[in-house]
């Protein structure tokens, strides 16, 4: 594997764990030239398919970036790479199991939308914001409005 750093080719694997119930492990690895360490991810490679977005145009999915729209809207959030990776994973895994070839990106937005409303209502905002273009703040006040009333219901059914 060739390191980020120095681009030697040779590098020790220190540590292998699974991940995603199994379908993926992650690596950290140890540079024999430079002695810097680095993380690699190795899954199975999946049937690729294409994304419909919101203009028509059609690309692959790359799960890379899903990861970076996710990570930005959790930056400075509790949220760990890990749980990112794992939203990530459920969406694949949901288009996946559809067999269909070809999905529309508001799919793909939704299955992370509603998995960002459990973890962090922030994270969830920040997608939702990018996902669902808000236009004003009208709009952007308004998905604040539903999200509030959603607490409170959940507040007094727990009383």
């Amino acid at each position: 594997m060739k390191c980020p750093y120095c681009s030697y080719i040779d590098s020790k694997v220190l540590d292998s764990r699974q991940m995603d119930e199994g379908a993926a492990i992650r690596r950290r690895r140890l540079c024999e030239a430079c002695d810097e360490r680095f993380t690699t991810y190795e899954r199975i490679d999946t049937i690729a398919f294409s994304v419909i977005k919101k203009n028509g145009e059609r690309e692959y999915f790359d799960r890379a970036k899903l990861i970076n729209g996710i990570m930005k809207s959790c930056h400075k959030r509790p949220i760990s790479i890990e749980q990112i990776e794992s939203i990530a994973t459920l969406a694949e895994q949901q288009v996946m199991a559809s067999l269909s070839r070809e999905i529309e990106s508001v799919k793909i937005g939704k299955i992370v939308m509603d998995k960002l409303r459990e973890l962090d209502e922030v994270a969830y905002v920040r997608f939702a914001s990018v996902y669902k273009q808000f236009k004003d703040i009208e709009t952007f006040m308004k998905e604040l409005s539903g999200l509030l009333k959603e607490k409170d219901n959940e507040t007094f059914n727990q009383h």
